[in-house]
C-alpha cells in the first residue's frame, strides 16, 4: 500500500496515484518495487545484474501506455537505476516517467536516472518525465537523469520533460542517434530559484537520410539561481536540424545558453537561435490594466511562458 506521502508525490509526478488497468506500471519507492503491473503487449522485468528495469513493448503494439514514476522520501537516501526501453517495429506507446523528492530531514537526498530507449523501425513513442521536489528539511533535493534514445529508420520520439521549482541540484544529458527518416522533437521546460542549480546537456546526431530533430528549451531563472543549457546537434547526412533556447531571467540569477551545430554533409540544414532577458515592461503593464497586482502579473506570464 502506498501511503500518503508517496500519493501526494505521485500525483505531482504523474498526475494521479490511480493508474488505468489497461496500463503497464511500475512504481519504485526509496529504492524498492510498490507495485509491478504488466500488460499482454508490454512487459516490465527486473534486471539480474544491476538495480533497474527492461521494458519491452512488443511490435505492432498500438495506444500502448507505460508509467514508471520514482518516489524518495528517505533524507539522505541516494538512488542509482538503470531502465531500458525495447520498442518494436511500428509500436505506438506513451511512457510517462519523472521522479519526487520528498525530503525533510539535513541530508541530501539523490536519485540518477539512467534510460536508454531502442525504438525499432517505424515505432513511435511520447515520453513524458517529471522533476519534483518538497520537504521541510534542509538536506538538497538532487537529480541527475541520463537518457539515451537509438532511432531506427522511420522511427519518432518526443521527449517532453519538465522540472518545475522544488529540485535543489540537477545535472542532465540526452543522448540521440537518429537512422534515416527518424525524427525527434525536445520539449524541455525548467523553473530554478532560490540557490538552485540545474545543467542540460545534449547530443543529438541525425546520422541518416531525412532524419530530422526539433530542439525547443524554455525556462526560468529566478532569485540566485544558476542554470547551463548546452544543446549539440550533428549532421552526418542529408537531415535537418532546429535549436531555439529562449530564457527569462529575474533577480540575481545567472543564465547560460549555449547552442552548437555541426554540419558533416554539404545537405545538412542546421539551425540555432537564443535568447536570454526579462519581461517586457509592456507585458507587465498590459495586466496591470486589467486588475492583477504586479507579483501576480509576473506570475501569470511566467505561467504561460513555460506552458
Amino acid at each position: 500500500m502506498l501511503n500518503e506521502t508517496v500519493r501526494n508525490v505521485l500525483d505531482k509526478i504523474a498526475d494521479t496515484h490511480e493508474f488505468p488497468a489497461d496500463t503497464a506500471l511500475n512504481i519504485r519507492v526509496d529504492g524498492q518495487k510498490a507495485e509491478r503491473r504488466n500488460t499482454p503487449k508490454i512487459q516490465i522485468n527486473p534486471k539480474s545484474d544491476k538495480d533497474g528495469i527492461d521494458i519491452v513493448i512488443a511490435p505492432g503494439t498500438k495506444h500502448g501506455s507505460v508509467h514508471i514514476p520514482v518516489v524518495l522520501t528517505k533524507s539522505g537516501f541516494k538512488d542509482k537505476v538503470y531502465n531500458d526501453f525495447y520498442v518494436g517495429e511500428g509500436a505506438e506507446v506513451e511512457i510517462v516517467a519523472g521522479c519526487g523528492i520528498n525530503n525533510c530531514g539535513c541530508d541530501d537526498s539523490q536519485h540518477d536516472g539512467i534510460h536508454t530507449f531502442h525504438i525499432g523501425k517505424n515505432a513511435h513513442v511520447v515520453y513524458k518525465e517529471k522533476h519534483y521536489g518538497e520537504g521541510t528539511g534542509t538536506g538538497k533535493r538532487v537529480l541527475n537523469p541520463v537518457t539515451e534514445i537509438y532511432l531506427d529508420e522511420g522511427a519518432s520520439i518526443t521527449l517532453d520533460t519538465s522540472q518545475i521549482k522544488g529540485v535543489d541540484d540537477t545535472k542532465r544529458y540526452t543522448r540521440v542517434e537518429a537512422a534515416a527518416g527518424a525524427e525527434v522533437l525536445v520539449q524541455e521546460k525548467l523553473y530554478t530559484h532560490g540557490d538552485q542549480t540545474a545543467v542540460s546537456e545534449m547530443d543529438i546526431f541525425l546520422n541518416g537520410a531525412d532524419a530530422k530533430a526539433r530542439v525547443v528549451s524554455r525556462s526560468v531563472a529566478a532569485d540566485r539561481s544558476h542554470q547551463t543549457f548546452y544543446p549539440r546537434v550533428t549532421g552526418n547526412a542529408a537531415c535537418f536540424g532546429h535549436v531555439a533556447c529562449d530564457t527569462i531571467i529575474l533577480g540575481e540569477a545567472k543564465a547560460r545558453s549555449i547552442p552548437e551545430i555541426t554540419c558533416n554533409d554539404v545537405d545538412a540544414s542546421l539551425v540555432h537561435e537564443a535568447a536570454i532577458g526579462r519581461i517586457a515592461g509592456d507585458q507587465i503593464l498590459k495586466l496591470l490594466t486589467l486588475g492583477l497586482t504586479g507579483e501576480e502579473a509576473e506570475e501569470k506570464i511566467l505561467e504561460g511562458f513555460l506552458r
